[in-house]
């Protein structure tokens, strides 16, 4: 049986601002290209097809459109994205959030999307965030009701990455922030914009763009054990 995994898109695509934002190309395609060889990959978002992309990650990541946004196979699964409300965490080895403005914006309070990230975590399956990703695994809890976060090391886009893209407005809380408020031990790379995953257990986060393929290989790693 080939394991499943579900790709989690942010369907937001305006900031509190009204710029306009979406999900992030490469922390999309990245762990995608690592995992598809291996695993059955579906994509889901709160509203269903095609979940926006962030139109300045396609701009800043230009390699990462050919290959991803016109790839027939991804287009097709963006297409006929599934709703958050559709999903049985039964059917699935793994859940990935990728990352971009909108998962602050719109999963991080879905509680459709709250409910199903701690389904996953509870049942002790891969559950794993990059970039602003991990703000959609905010509201979840283990079976004793505790946030996922407490006692744990884990990271996320960080507040001074937030302020040099001049974001901190955009958005309702930093990332940072909310892991420390929820006893999260949050860890960063030693400079902005460097790689960082970090690993507790079955909960898997990357802080940024950069982190996004050594996600993706963190999560083959995990499903492969």
């Amino acid at each position: 049986m080939t394991k499943r995994i579900l790709f989690v898109f942010t369907s937001a695509n305006r900031t509190l601002t009204g710029a306009s934002t979406g999900w992030y190309l490469p922390e999309a395609a990245h762990p995608y290209y690592i995992l598809s060889p291996h695993f059955t990959i579906d994509f889901v978002s709160p509203e269903g097809p095609n979940p926006p992309v962030d139109e300045y990650s396609v701009q800043t990541f230009p390699d990462d459109v050919p290959k991803f946004l016109q790839d027939p196979v991804v287009q097709k699964k963006l297409s006929t994205a599934k709703k958050l409300s559709e999903i049985n965490p039964n059917d699935y080895d793994a859940i990935f959030y990728v990352g971009g403005h909108g998962p602050v914006l719109d999963l991080a309070s879905d509680p459709v999307n709250i409910q199903l990230a701690s389904a996953f975590y509870r049942a002790g399956k891969v559950t794993a965030a990059v970039c602003h990703g991990p703000a959609a695994l905010v509201g979840a809890t283990d079976a004793s009701g505790k946030s996922i976060f407490a006692g744990k090391p884990s990271t996320g886009f960080s507040n001074v990455e937030e302020e040099m893209v001049d974001k901190v407005k955009d958005v309702p809380f930093l990332l940072e922030d909310k892991i420390i408020s929820l006893g999260g031990k949050y860890e960063k790379a030693a400079e902005p914009w460097g790689p960082k995953v970090v690993v507790a257990g079955n909960l898997i986060t990357g802080q940024n763009p950069a982190s996004a393929h050594p996600i993706g290989e963190a999560i083959l790693q995990a499903l492969q054990k």
